[in-house]
């Protein structure tokens, strides 16, 4: 059941009774429906004709706007008016109390203690907590005590009769928020189209970006492929080529020629201070070349003979 529609049914029994009563019992029977408990809405009483008719009786009259007060005003009202309406017994003084919290909770989701206290006219916080846990349990309003920020945390109220002239002041404050609502629906359709094109041309940008990537990559393989396929063509084989090891060979190579070519110039330099090395003898008949530069091996046993010559 939602709430608030329960006291409807609780306001049944008075309105069967009003048919019948007119002047001072219709008076009898404000007072009864403001004091009886769970009673919180009074509209349809208000439009009954013979309570209406209190309204121009000179000595009921103020039953009829006691009855008023209790279907849309607030205690501070009856503060205010309280010379022209009827006294209040402890019971319409607290239900009154009660409807004017759902009044605040109805225009505020957070109720500060100070403000509830000054509004309601209660001694203490303790009697003010009292207060909003009877209206709790009624089901007129849910929320949440908070002691330690000193306030009451609004989650529902239930609705209370309209006074006249609000229905249209309603009415248009409804019509504000369904064109609001539906400004902000046709600014967040625009953002998701906006949102939409974004993210298909982001798509296609990061397709265009991978296969520009993938090309890329492909490419850069290729010429590493390349290059080690150069690379291999280059490797050194013997005692020439321009590869590193190769270079390193060949100047190994070169300075073996020239430790041989420094033993030679040694070797003729003692054989010429030495003319008993003359005696060595000549080479066959059939070998030519007298102009061939000894090998390291003659220089060797041309020596030799010397040391051993008598």
């Amino acid at each position: 059941m939602e709430m608030g529609t329960q006291y409807v049914g609780k306001l049944e029994p008075f309105l069967l009774m009003s048919k019948a009563a007119k002047g001072a019992a219709a008076a009898k029977l404000i007072q009864d429906a403001t004091s009886a408990p769970g009673v919180f809405v009074f509209g349809e009483l208000l439009e009954l004709p013979n309570i209406r008719e209190l309204a121009g009786h000179e000595q009921h009259s103020r039953f009829y706007s006691l009855l008023q007060l209790f279907a849309y005003k607030t205690y501070p009202d009856y503060i205010q008016h309280k010379d022209a309406l009827p006294a209040l017994n402890d019971a319409q003084t607290i239900k009154l109390k009660q409807l004017t919290l759902v009044s605040l909770a109805q225009d505020n989701r957070i109720l500060p203690y100070n403000e509830l206290l000054r509004v309601l006219d209660m001694p203490t916080v303790r009697e003010l907590e009292d207060l909003i846990i009877d209206a709790i349990y009624l089901d007129i309003v849910r929320g949440k005590l908070d002691q330690k920020e000193g306030q009451f945390e609004v989650e529902y109220t239930m609705g209370r009769d309209l006074e006249p002239g609000k229905v249209e002041q309603l009415l248009l404050s409804l019509q504000n928020w369904a064109s609001t609502t539906a400004s902000v629906l046709a600014k967040l359709d625009e953002k998701l189209a906006e949102f939409s094109t974004r993210s298909v041309k982001a798509r296609k940008e990061k397709e265009e970006y991978d296969k520009s990537y993938q090309a890329t990559l492909k490419e850069v393989v290729d010429k590493q492929k390349e290059a080690r396929n150069a690379n291999k063509q280059h490797v050194f084989t013997g005692r020439s080529g321009l590869t590193p090891a190769g270079l390193a060979e060949l100047r190994r190579e070169q300075a073996r020629q020239q430790e041989r070519e420094k033993e030679l110039e040694k070797a003729k330099g003692k054989d010429a201070e030495d003319p008993d090395s003359m005696d060595v003898d000549e080479p066959a008949e059939g070998s030519k070349g007298k102009g061939r530069k000894p090998s390291i091996s003659d220089a060797s046993q041309r020596q030799q003979r010397k040391r051993t010559r008598p």
